[in-house]
């Protein structure tokens, strides 16, 4: 089952995801979206297209492990992402012992207790194309995120149930 994204306008910071007939409200990027092409590191823009869903990653000291067909992962303390364009594990997951270590993925806020790893710019991955593209928990006021794709909580599980290695997701302008 595929996943859909629809925004109404470029810069819009809320949208619609779809999945199995159902609707779900939805924050993307506090600056809109952009064209694969044009999505550089940094510019609070969700990128335009379709992308596998390529594992979920969740916060084992928090929340249950959600019913999911997804590959899983739990988050630990040592959990970050590379989001620097010139180091070779840029878009990667590593941990806090690596050099380029910059997004640590055990927020003390609650948006990354569930976090759905989008395959944007990871094969291959171009330096500087944007990293750290995920679907997640969006905040409690519903503010933009920095260029993911933000779910209340109750929707994120809902929608997990009906993912598999198999779903893509497609953000797009309608």
């Amino acid at each position: 089952m595929n996943i859909t994204v629809t925004v109404t306008s470029e810069t819009a910071t809320t949208a619609k995801l779809s999945i199995n007939g159902k609707s779900y409200d939805c924050t993307i990027g506090r600056a809109g979206v952009t064209t694969t092409a044009q999505k550089t590191e940094g510019d609070g823009k969700t990128p335009l297209g379709t992308f596998p869903l390529r594992q979920l990653l969740y916060r084992a000291d928090r929340v249950a492990k959600p019913d999911t067909q997804l590959p899983t992962q739990i988050l630990t303390t040592q959990t970050t992402w590379c989001e620097n364009p010139a180091h070779a594990d840029y878009n990667k997951l590593i941990t806090t012992s690596h050099p380029a270590a910059t997004d640590r993925m055990t927020r003390e806020d609650h948006v990354y207790d569930y976090v759905v790893v989008i395959g944007y710019n990871d094969s291959p991955v171009i330096p500087g194309k944007g990293s750290a593209i995920f679907m997640h928990l969006a905040r409690p006021d519903f503010t933009p995120t920095a260029g993911c794709v933000g779910l209340k909580p109750a929707d994120m599980l809902e929608v997990l149930k009906a993912c598999s290695p198999i779903t893509s997701i497609e953000i797009k302008l309608v």
